[in-house]
């Protein structure tokens, strides 16, 4: 059990949370949600006893162990992989050292020798036999090869470095888990089994993440900071979402009968207020309308940008045509003798191990060379390109309005400044410079860009990165709504399985392109490495 007593924070006048009261039990699984800056990694940090509250305290029951998903990846530079993973376990970690000092030793005192008695003794409790095979359990199914067990940290790339993190945070079956956006970095697959360990957990796990999908598959309960409180309710993300838009709803309609009955109040008031007749009517409804209030909904501290594109024209039937073309990423990995047709209805998955095959593959198809012979876009189609890489696009101190007039027809400031405020730039937010925004930030001017264009073909290559929740339900319901050709990737499940028709996977040994969604893709390849 870990129980949060009255705990509150604040950084001068900014209050994060307060008067915070909540327990979590074992056997569930909580997904921490709010916007971004609502305080989410802080409390996971005041959870781990990281970060002191300014009030309150947060209690464990005795014995219990707490393990953190590190952050930092450069902690372990010159540790092996193995002993990062065991040292998630610090207990266990110290004893084997300690065990392994006292066996180097040439001779033991009779001291020494009970002394490694009762470390044999507390090694076997906590699992200390099983320690290096349980690790490398957990580095096999984070994708870690067992070639890489007895390397040094520091010559791991950083996506492994991140496997290996998780792997530590995992180790030794800690009775409370706090993970801080645990997906980042990893491969669908990899996913998928993170997944399958939470659903089997039977110990407390706390989650930060913007993943959906993954939020949806593990979490038995929603933990939901905002309007300065956090407050734990039951079921998945989803259900989270359905309830709170549906209370929000109902808050609405409840203060507009209000104000509608309360309209209808003064209006008899004050056509009857001096006809005798009436007077007593009219002070009995003077008396019921001193009652009536309409309820000050709290702001929220979750704001959705509006992502609307409209096209300037209808596709045609042949939207794009890539014949026998081949995609060099440039790194050695190379896709040859790619046939693709792009037709007006297809909203194109596009998947793969490397990543850099894929935004290859978008350089090629958006390249404005007109002597490629290998590749022809349709007469009747414009496209608009969200590269996964937009800095170039930043380098300049442009005001956000001067930068998006840059690609608007409409030139008057009182338009541009509407469009920013609806992408959440509004009063001073729409002056600041281009070139000092955050990733978050660049997205958000990068769809305005695109929305502007009014192209009829979307190509998008990991649009949802930067984002929070908010923006990527926003940018996610937007693109399902836009009636054109899309194709795009992303590391979101949820997404990808809600936006697509169609697969196309790149790889060194050719490409797989079928009519299917992400869903039955990710199943097929979970039923091929199983065979």
């Amino acid at each position: 059990m870990l129980n949060v007593s009255n705990v509150s924070l604040q950084y001068g006048s900014r209050v994060l949370f307060k008067e915070v009261n909540l327990s979590f039990k074992p056997g569930n699984c909580y997904g921490v949600i709010g916007a971004n800056g609502a305080g989410k990694s802080t409390f996971l940090k005041i959870l781990s006893g990281e970060l002191e509250p300014n009030t309150g305290d947060v209690t464990k029951d005795p014995g219990e162990r707490i393990a953190v998903l590190k952050q930092d990846h450069f902690a372990y530079e010159q540790k092996t992989v193995q002993q990062t993973v065991m040292m998630g376990h610090p207990e266990l970690y110290e004893l084997s050292k300690k065990r392994d000092e006292l066996y180097a030793l040439p001779e033991m005192t009779e001291e020494q020798g009970m002394q490694a008695m009762e470390i044999e003794t507390r090694f076997g409790e906590i699992g200390g036999y099983e320690a290096e095979s349980n690790a490398a359990v957990l580095l096999k199914g984070l994708g870690i090869p067992e070639e890489l067990h007895q390397t040094l940290m520091c010559e791991l790339d950083g996506s492994q470095k991140v496997r290996v993190l998780l792997a530590q945070a995992l180790y030794g079956n800690p009775d409370i888990l706090l993970l801080d956006e645990p997906t980042n970095h990893l491969d669908i697959e990899t996913v998928s089994w993170l997944e399958d360990y939470i659903e089997r957990c039977e110990n407390i796990i706390i989650v930060v993440s913007h993943d959906r999908h993954f939020l949806n598959r593990v979490c038995t309960h929603t933990c939901d900071i905002d309007y300065g409180k956090i407050n734990i309710y039951g079921g998945n993300y989803e259900f989270w979402y359905a309830a709170s838009q549906l209370a929000q709803k109902q808050r609405k309609d409840q203060n507009r009968r209000a104000e509608e009955k309360i309209e209808e109040l003064k209006a008899f008031i004050q056509r009857f207020a001096s006809n005798a007749a009436k007077a007593k009517q009219a002070t009995s409804r003077k008396k019921l309308l001193d009652k009536m209030t309409v309820e000050e909904m709290p702001a929220s501290s979750r704001k959705f940008p509006w992502v609307n594109f409209k096209m300037d024209r209808e596709p045609g039937k042949i939207v794009l045509e890539v014949k026998d073309a081949t995609i060099d990423a440039g790194d050695g990995v190379v896709c040859k003798n790619l046939n693709f047709s792009l037709g007006g209805g297809d909203r194109v998955a596009l998947v793969g191990e490397y990543d850099t095959l894929k935004t290859a593959f978008f350089e090629y198809i958006a390249s404005e060379s007109t002597s490629e012979a290998n590749l022809k876009w349709g007469n009747t189609i414009s496209f608009s390109y969200f590269p996964r890489n937009n800095d170039k696009f930043f380098n300049n101190d442009f005001s956000l309005v001067d930068w998006l007039r840059q690609y608007s027809t409409e030139q008057d400031e009182t338009f541009i400044r509407g469009f920013l405020g609806r992408m959440l730039f509004t009063g001073e937010e729409a002056l600041k410079s281009a070139n000092v925004l955050s990733g978050g930030e660049k997205v958000r001017c990068m769809l305005s860009k695109m929305m502007l264009s009014n192209a009829n073909c979307l190509l998008l290559d990991e649009p949802t990165a930067h984002l929070d929740l908010e923006a990527i339900t926003a940018l996610n319901n937007g693109l399902k709504a836009f009636q054109g050709p899309i194709i795009f990737c992303t590391q979101d499940h949820e997404f990808a399985q809600t936006v697509a028709n169609r697969v196309l996977e790149l790889t060194p040994n050719g490409y797989l392109d079928r009519s299917i969604t992400f869903d039955e893709w990710h199943e097929s390849k979970k039923s091929s490495k199983k065979k």
